[in-house]
């Protein structure tokens, strides 16, 4: 199936007008996405990554766009004194959050007998789970004192069911615990009018997942039988969702998640 033109320049508008946006991961795939398409419809974003490198080229695509994006690099969002700095370097720069994306990841795939504990499951589920809560920490003060805040984590198509061929034990635990902790804020939220949701994606070509589809038939394959509309996902796919949770149009919308999936978790 042919990739729609998605995420144009040209397609902007103010429904994120006078928001603040936090996005991690940025530097690369659904943050870079995310980060791009907020300021596109009027956010003002603070990107972060930990490769300095990837923050920077998504700085410039702003840049060419005329978007107001800012960066702060290299952050590692396992590691609270970097999680704190990232936070009030925001902050400082624009007074205010109101949207925290919590696109930032890593994740070890291994089958679990050669999973080792601590480089691929402890680290995956540092990356993928300790993460968030460390930057939802961090940022809820902020967001509390916003009014009309959104927090957007990203659980996965993984959290709901298994990809055959797919070695992804780690990967599986730590989407599926932040499937649960989102809804757990949200109820934590609620009193404050912080609304938190999470987006579960299926297979979205960035350049971590670009080596598996091109690389692994038998994943790539079952990847795409799984979809009803048989095209693997775009990062726009996944920023057109986090626009809608982060505007006032969500805002009767919290503890939900969203498989922007082709349809893959439907059958």
């Amino acid at each position: 199936m042919t990739k729609p033109d998605l995420g144009k320049a040209s397609m902007r508008s103010d429904r994120l007008a006078g928001k603040v946006a936090l996005v991690t991961g940025a530097g690369n795939g659904i943050g870079r996405g995310c980060a791009l398409m907020c300021a596109r419809h009027g956010a003002q974003v603070m990107g972060s990554d930990l490769d300095a490198r990837a923050a920077g080229e998504t700085q410039a695509l702003a840049a060419k766009e005329g978007l107001a994006l800012s960066s702060v690099q290299p952050i590692d969002i396992t590691a609270p004194g970097d999680v704190e700095r990232m936070v009030q370097s925001t902050l400082k720069q624009f007074g205010r959050l109101d949207i925290l994306i919590n696109a930032g990841a890593w994740g070890a795939f291994e089958w679990i007998e050669k999973m080792d504990y601590e480089g691929h499951w402890r680290r995956t589920l540092a990356a993928e789970l300790d993460s968030v809560f460390l930057v939802c920490k961090a940022a809820w003060p902020h967001l509390k004192a916003s009014g009309a805040a959104s927090i957007i984590n990203f659980a996965s198509a993984n959290a709901h069911v298994a990809l055959q061929g797919s070695p992804a034990l780690a990967h599986c635990a730590g989407k599926g615990a932040v499937l649960a902790m989102t809804r757990q804020l949200a109820m934590e939220g609620a009193p404050h009018n912080v609304r938190a949701n999470t987006i579960s994606p299926a297979l979205v070509v960035t350049a971590a997942t670009r080596p598996v589809i091109e690389g692994n038939a038998q994943i790539r394959e079952a990847a795409r039988a799984k979809m009803m509309i048989r095209r693997f996902g775009q990062p726009e796919d996944i920023a057109w969702a986090a626009v809608y949770l982060a505007s006032e149009e969500a805002s009767w919308v919290t503890g939900a998640d969203f498989p922007i999936d082709g349809g893959a978790t439907a059958w």
